[in-house]
């Protein structure tokens, strides 16, 4: 018996990274794309970012009408923290499953999505980084923090990226803060001839935000110890390289229970 696709809306559809999204679903055969929402290129065929790849599909504005008539699965989106909270409620109600891959995502949404999935008994995810690379990049960290608990985390993105630090460097010092067994070293008071030069501080780990055109997605995790140093660093240098966790996610989220973060709790 064939497997039943799965009906997949694609939200922020226009953008660099939705149009990626677009390019990974229609190529993918477990998937049917059955919608493409943006507010802007508004009325453009799909088939214009994407070629002939895609099916005839052209993007539409409004997301809750677009879901009552095209009742995906789930949604894939990368559009603005601005309206998850709303789209993560329409989906909810409608019972399809939503993928949230925006960055700038609080602590206090987290909390209402959590809410509303459990309210609805529609399953969620929220994903700081899709990239498989990225993730084990923090397994990594989380795994030397045991044994060296002084650690710095550098990120750099692209210019266009509005929160800092990013939400892979907020969790991966979350991350090494948790799994340390050693207080860090206690620092001496700095003298700061330039505020924030040390960066600012997330589970007593230094963390640092590097903003500039030509980055795409690059992070390093440096530890010390006595007489040496260990560099765990990963670099997304295409967009491409988060699609593989996207798809995972989609396939995998509707298995799930509540919201679930992290691409890590799918993987591992």
């Amino acid at each position: 018996m064939e497997q039943k696709r799965i009906r997949v809306a694609v939200v922020g559809a226009a953008g660099r990274m939705g149009r990626e999204v677009l390019r990974a679903v229609a190529s993918d055969p477990a998937f049917e794309l059955v919608a493409a929402i943006d507010r802007t290129e508004i009325g453009t065929n799909i088939r214009d970012f994407i070629g002939a790849l895609g099916p005839s599909i052209v993007v539409e504005e409004h997301f809750e009408p677009a879901l009552d008539r095209t009742k995906p699965d789930v949604t894939i989106e990368f559009s603005h923290q601005s309206v998850a909270l709303d789209h993560a409620r329409a989906a909810t109600e409608r019972h399809i499953s939503f993928v949230f891959g925006m960055t700038g995502i609080s602590e206090a949404h987290l909390s209402q999505m959590r809410e509303l999935c459990e309210k609805h008994q529609t399953p969620g995810m929220y994903v700081p980084n899709f990239a498989i690379g990225a993730v084990l990049m923090m397994r990594f960290a989380e795994m030397a923090a045991k044994w060296l608990p002084d650690a710095e985390v550098i990120e750099f993105h692209h210019d266009r990226k509005e929160d800092a630090p990013s939400g892979t460097a907020m969790l991966t010092a979350q991350k090494i803060g948790d799994a340390r067994v050693q207080e860090p070293t206690p620092l001496p008071t700095p003298l700061l001839k330039a505020e924030g030069a040390r960066g600012g501080v997330v589970s007593s780990v230094p963390v640092h935000s590097v903003r500039l055109p030509g980055l795409l997605a690059h992070q390093e995790v440096i530890f010390g110890g006595p007489g040496e140093t260990l560099t765990i660093r990963h670099d997304s240098l295409d967009r491409a390289s988060f699609m593989q966790g996207v798809k995972h996610c989609a396939k995998q989220v509707r298995t799930l229970q509540g919201l679930t973060v992290g691409l890590d709790k799918i993987l591992f």
